[in-house]
């Protein structure tokens, strides 16, 4: 019976305010909206082995805190070569600033070590697990996905994170190069979004 029930207001089970962007864009106008930044809780530790997991973590957390619907986006980039770093330490190793131009300078340095040739591809996907969790303790998973490359340099200024340097396979271009427009028909956040929907 709990999915009968269509949410009207939740809150959004994270602290990072590019995806409170993002994910404001993707459901319906209508829904009453807090985050943890405007109730001023921080966030949990995760300490999940998968996004899934620390999405779980999250969602329960903030839900449990506040007593309402709970949405939370987990997400991260895994590269083949980096033995599908940095995953679910993506946004760990942006550092407690969360600054993503230290983030890909990482990126671009373990490719070094690896002696990478750009004349590969480097082969990469972005994953987002979502979770709804209700007070209930009832929750429902959803995870997308979008393979791409990395991109021999940063390209753009779109987007946040790791969108500067990932080509999402059959394009020529960066997330970081794509309106939110182009980028939300195609990414992970959206895909995983889709399997959720039925709940607004």
């Amino acid at each position: 019976q709990m999915y009968r029930k269509k949410i009207y207001s939740l809150v959004l089970g994270t602290n990072n305010q590019g995806k409170v962007r993002e994910i404001k864009k993707l459901l319906p106008k209508n829904i009453i909206l807090e985050t943890p930044k405007n109730l001023n809780i921080k966030s949990p530790l995760e300490n999940g082995i998968s996004f899934l997991d620390n999405s779980l973590i999250k969602a329960k957390y903030f839900s449990k805190k506040t007593n309402k619907v709970c949405l939370s986006d987990d997400s991260g980039l895994e590269i083949d070569i980096l033995k599908k770093k940095p995953g679910i330490y993506s946004a760990r190793w942006a550092g407690p600033k969360s600054n993503f131009e230290v983030a890909i300078k990482k990126v671009y340095k373990e490719l070094e070590k690896k002696s990478v040739t750009w004349n590969k591809n480097i082969k990469c996907r972005f994953i987002c697990a979502l979770t709804i969790y209700w007070p209930n303790k009832k929750f429902f998973q959803s995870k997308g996905v979008v393979e791409g490359i990395i991109s021999r340099k940063p390209k753009g200024r779109n987007g946040f994170g790791y969108d500067p340097i990932f080509i999402p396979n059959g394009h020529k271009v960066t997330f970081g190069q794509m309106t939110f427009a182009k980028k939300s028909k195609i990414d992970h956040r959206y895909k995983a979004f889709k399997k959720i929907k039925k709940f607004f």
